[in-house]
């Protein structure tokens, strides 16, 4: 596959700034892959084609305020610093991006907060817009983190062209999200609600939970037209013993098992057996699912609908089949569904 054949004709009208007043009430759009039939329905109607001890695997990760804007000692330039992962806590390292990078050199000093009074300096250029900062903060690890997290902002992805509002912190996180270290929100998630939830859980649907935590590689521009020599960031995973043991079970019993996001089935195909049974897995995931990749774990899918030419979307037409999820992107368009972070979902059978 070349990147050219993830091209479409995306309104701009059509890609959500806010999301659904309630969560469950986005638009969700069924697509059946063995027929190419298609039913237009509210994301709380999933409940309906799931049957008990159908597993949902869901992705606990939470989303920390990774946004922080600064300035930059003696010429108090104005400098985002977008924060990835925190590299050692007792030294106070993260990784970082910064914009714009061509000001930041080894050495410079920046400055947050209206009192200034969180300062790091920058000790290491890791990459053309990456650099590695030391916070130098006098009070203990608590204090730095508390200081740290209210002085960032809710990282929604630049394609969502507004200011950010106060519901933006609850509403760009999962209900769920359980272990902080996500810079972007598993998107999929986000429709759930505790209503919901809680009447999948009485209808006898398992749920699962890996942790995946999504880094700024998804919304990583693909630079060349053989995606057989695009590379994808490292992300985070955690697969634990409960997770396998319920999503084995069900594929042992013909039950269902549907990834909850982009993000669960990259974890889940991260680590499969030849005989496509789940294992345990803590460490490290840059796979990159694109077609005509052979999805082995979940056969059922929910997910947004994705921006042209993104990895997200390459992994979707793998799961759903690259005519049959463009069809069904040409229907969306048309019936004006909500694309992107906030937007509308779809339920993959």
């Amino acid at each position: 596959m070349k990147l050219s054949q993830f091209k479409y004709t995306l309104p701009e009208d059509l890609i959500s700034l806010f999301p659904a007043e309630n969560r469950d009430e986005s638009r969700l759009l069924v697509l059946h892959r063995s027929t190419g039939k298609i039913e237009h329905k509210i994301f709380k109607d999933l409940i309906e084609y799931f049957d008990e001890h159908d597993v949902m695997v869901f992705n606990n990760t939470k989303v920390f305020p990774a946004r922080l804007y600064g300035n930059k000692e003696k010429t108090g330039a104005k400098i985002e610093v977008f924060l990835l992962r925190e590299l050692n806590q007792e030294q106070r390292l993260w990784d970082v991006l910064v914009d714009p990078a061509r000001k930041i050199r080894i050495g410079n000093k920046l400055y947050f907060g209206d009192d200034e009074s969180l300062v790091a300096e920058v000790i290491d250029n890791t990459t053309s817009r990456g650099r590695t900062l030391r916070f130098l903060f006098d009070g203990d690890y608590q204090e730095f983190k508390t200081k740290l997290f209210e002085l960032g902002e809710t990282p929604l992805p630049k394609f969502i062209r507004r200011d950010i509002v106060p519901e933006d912190k609850d509403r760009y996180q999962t209900i769920y999200a359980k272990h902080e270290g996500a810079v972007a929100a598993p998107t999929a998630g986000m429709h759930f609600s505790r209503e919901l939830m809680k009447r999948l859980e009485i209808k006898g649907i398992d749920f699962a939970e890996i942790t995946l935590h999504v880094g700024l590689g998804n919304f990583r521009t693909v630079d060349v037209e053989d995606l057989t020599k695009h590379k994808m960031d490292s992300e985070e995973i955690i697969i634990g013993d409960d997770a396998v043991e319920m999503v084995n079970n069900a594929k042992a019993n013909k039950g269902n098992v549907c990834a909850v996001g982009t993000t669960v089935l990259r974890t889940l195909e991260s680590s499969v057996s030849t005989t496509g049974l789940l294992k345990p897995f803590t460490g490290w995931t840059n796979k990159f699912i694109f077609p005509p990749y052979q999805v082995q774990v979940p056969n059922r899918m929910i997910t947004n609908f994705h921006l042209p030419y993104s990895t997200l979307l390459m992994m979707v037409s793998a799961f759903a089949g690259y005519d049959t999820l463009f069809k069904a992107y040409d229907v969306a368009i048309k019936e004006k569904y909500k694309f992107g972070t906030y937007g509308d979902a779809m339920l993959i059978l």
